[in-house]
């Protein structure tokens, strides 16, 4: 059974700056974990790490149980297709996938059973005797995958290997992936910036931001329980909305509301009921930030929660939103749903600029976020479906943390003599 384990890893740059910060992961096989940042969140450097091609600065990396820290990259046994992995222009098909198997010094015999099987898995068996200056850009992509597999690794790695391709070949391409992770069942741990390939594809995402964790989950529950602002923010599309400088007050009835500068959003019992630590909020001064996925709103003809001001119409996923401000906050709403398929006018009907509107949301999904440290404070309930991980239990160091953090490894300046 292959696994992967890193413990506690760090990679500090000579010059001081954090690449990666407190990294830990644990994936077994048959998972297929998708790691998702922005430029310089530090993806591709775990991956440089994992595969050897980089030291760590502290921590541990495990292979199957084994300590493979200190290992040189061809001691682990991990593959790698990065972006625009290039293949020996002068060497043929078949010898650009037996590559690997060569240096080994793997029997003649083996090796070219191993690339009969994989370029028939790939439907490449045709293109053997080819150079790559004679295959076309899916061509390649698939060699690259096929050089990956035919040494049949313990652990598979993609650092955006489909950056720059067309939506078309994204998809056919991302296929290929999945079908392979079927049939190999080792770890895969692949980088992207693209939210939707990972969402598509993984059975787990890591988020990172400036080398730090911000959570390990499954798609779905990132989406429910974002554990800081910036998890909500990232999953989801149109992106949360957020209102800052909110407060918890008491209402009627025991109810609470979020006081908001345009007006009180209603707490529903079940939301009320995830709040921890309710007391430090109730009737403080103490901020909170609100977020409202666009998803869960909806323009009303009248009796709306909240009034706001329409700025433009856009069609997002299988619906219709509106741009609006609401108090000193701009957020989007929906207007309707209009399906995938639909050949209509699709801002037939929107709300024309400087059109005031009414705005439902829907109480039993509000997300709630200190104001300061931006970790929820809504605590899982029921809805929440656990993996066996403890990834998932790491709560990510809040924002003041990660900022304090930053600020010690900070290069310092040299003084000017």
């Amino acid at each position: 059974m292959s696994s992967l384990k890193l413990t506690a890893v760090n990679k500090i740059y000579p010059s001081g700056v954090p690449a990666i910060t407190d990294f830990n992961l644990e994936v077994d096989e048959n998972e297929f974990v998708v790691v998702v940042g922005q430029e310089k969140s530090g993806k591709s450097t775990l991956i440089r790490l994992i595969s050897g091609l980089d030291d760590t600065s502290s921590g541990t990396i495990q292979i199957n149980g084994k300590d493979v820290t200190s290992l040189e990259p061809k001691a682990r046994d991990v593959s790698v297709v990065f972006k625009g992995d290039t293949l020996f222009p002068s060497d043929t098909i078949f010898d650009n996938l037996a590559f690997g198997l060569k240096v080994r010094k793997a029997p003649q015999t083996l090796i070219e059973e191993r690339v009969r099987v994989v370029s028939q898995i790939l439907g490449i068996s045709d293109l053997l005797y080819k150079k790559p200056k004679n295959l076309i850009a899916s061509e390649k992509l698939k060699v690259a995958f096929g050089r990956a597999l035919v040494r049949e690794p313990q652990v598979f790695m993609f650092d955006e290997p489909l950056s720059g391709l067309d939506t078309k070949l994204r998809a056919e391409m991302l296929n290929i992936i999945i079908n392979l992770q079927m049939r190999t069942k080792a770890p895969y741990i692949y980088a992207t910036r693209n939210l939707q390939d990972a969402l598509a594809i993984a059975t787990r995402v890591v988020i990172l931001r400036e080398g730090f964790v911000q959570q390990v989950d499954t798609p779905a529950n990132l989406y429910d329980y974002p554990a800081n602002s910036y998890v909500a923010f990232y999953i989801g599309q149109p992106t949360i909305n957020f209102i800052f400088n909110a407060t918890l007050a008491s209402a009627e009835d025991g109810k609470i509301v979020v006081r908001c500068d345009f007006g009180d959003i209603p707490v529903s019992d079940k939301i009320k009921a995830r709040i921890e630590n309710l007391e430090d909020y109730l009737d403080k001064d103490r901020k909170v930030i609100l977020g409202l996925r666009p998803e869960d709103t909806q323009i009303v003809e009248e009796g709306g929660m909240f009034k706001a001001t329409a700025i433009q119409n856009e069609y997002a996923g299988n619906a219709i939103y509106t741009e609006c401000s609401a108090g000193r906050n701009i957020m989007k709403v929906k207007f309707k749903e209009v399906g995938a398929n639909w050949s209509g006018d699709w801002d037939e009907g929107a709300p024309f600029k400087d059109h005031e509107i009414q705005v439902n949301t829907d109480t039993e999904h509000l997300y709630l976020f200190d104001g300061e440290t931006r970790l929820t404070i809504l605590a899982k309930d029921e809805g929440y479906q656990k993996t066996k991980h403890a990834d998932a239990d790491r709560m990510p160091k809040s924002f003041v943390e990660e900022r304090e953090i930053l600020k010690q490894l900070a290069p310092k300046a040299k003084k000017k003599k």
